[in-house]
């Protein structure tokens, strides 16, 4: 670690929808940071325009880098940028701190921590939760799997980024309250989409379901989000793609495989998201109930 007068250096890969925000903020908060180029150039600019340092391999970042974050798809993505060529294991120093703040599978969590810690190199586990827009504020939360030492270095750096930093547990412990998490969003994401497409097949509109759930028990922050695509065409209220809900609730039905438990709910959830992501996977969570509608020859929208 850097001398303990001087801020650690931060090393950033992964700069789309969250983590551009997140590198945004740890730049703008005086953090020395190394970030990984890649092809869509606006992030990267956007970063060297505030003191970032653009290198080309992971094990660049590494060798640059006391603290590095991740902020990739899953676990096959994070295995790869660890272990592949030119990866962080070939650039990581003894003392350094790998943060994987993806929706990972916590078994491969588990095994990478393993493997670093042969290194000398601490491992961590921080998804995220909430939006894009959170992640550029600086308001995202997050919920930390760590030991205590290694949670006490992070958690300054955590709050350039997050609003609600949540200490769950010991590594791996904030994957597997990721994924309950989505668990309980996706679940929503699934009944409202069912919900709405029997809405409009009984003859009540989007906007008069609305009108009953909205400021009601069942609101959330969530369903909030969600409608606005229903609502107002508003594709980027919540820029979560069809594809990595379906992925995040596989990670679930393993999560629940591996503790002996029949997941059926979870299993329902994933079902309805693989029918919209055998379609277009790069479309976004609100748009599920169109999915749905279709499949049921409804029509949510004028």
């Amino acid at each position: 670690m850097s001398d303990s007068l001087q801020k650690p250096s931060i090393g950033f890969i992964g700069l789309g929808f969250m983590g551009h925000g997140m590198a945004k903020n740890i730049a703008d908060k005086g953090y020395g940071l190394t970030i990984l180029g890649r092809s869509k150039r606006p992030p990267v600019e956007d970063l060297v325009g505030r003191g970032a340092v653009e290198v080309r391999s992971a094990q660049e970042v590494a060798a640059r880098s006391d603290i590095i974050f991740l902020c990739v798809t899953g676990s096959g993505e994070v295995e790869a940028i660890l272990r592949g060529e030119g990866g962080l294991k070939q650039g990581l120093r003894a003392g350094a701190i790998v943060v994987d703040c993806s929706t990972s599978d916590p078994n491969s969590t588990l095994a990478l921590a393993a493997e670093l810690s042969k290194m000398g190199v601490d491992y961590a586990d921080a998804p995220l939760g909430r939006t894009p827009k959170e992640a550029w504020a600086g308001t995202l939360d997050t919920m930390v799997g760590a030991k205590d030492d290694v949670f006490a270095k992070l958690k300054p750096v955590l709050e350039t980024w997050a609003g609600k930093v949540v200490h769950i547990g010991g590594v791996g412990d904030g994957h597997k309250m990721k994924l309950l998490n989505n668990f309980l969003s996706l679940g929503y994401a699934a009944l409202y989409a069912e919900a709405l497409t029997l809405s409009a097949k009984v003859g009540i509109t989007p906007e008069r379901f609305d009108n009953v759930i909205r400021g009601g028990r069942m609101d959330c922050g969530f369903y909030q989000t969600f409608m606005q695509w229903t609502l107002d065409g508003n594709r980027d209220a919540h820029k979560f793609t069809i594809a990595n809900a379906f992925k995040d609730l596989r990670y679930l039905e393993s999560m629940a495989d591996a503790a002996g438990m029949v997941n059926m709910m979870g299993n329902a959830a994933k079902n309805t998201f693989a029918v919209a992501a055998a379609q277009n996977p790069d479309d976004f969570v609100p748009m599920l109930p169109d999915y749905i509608a279709r499949l049921n020859a409804a029509k949510l929208k004028k």
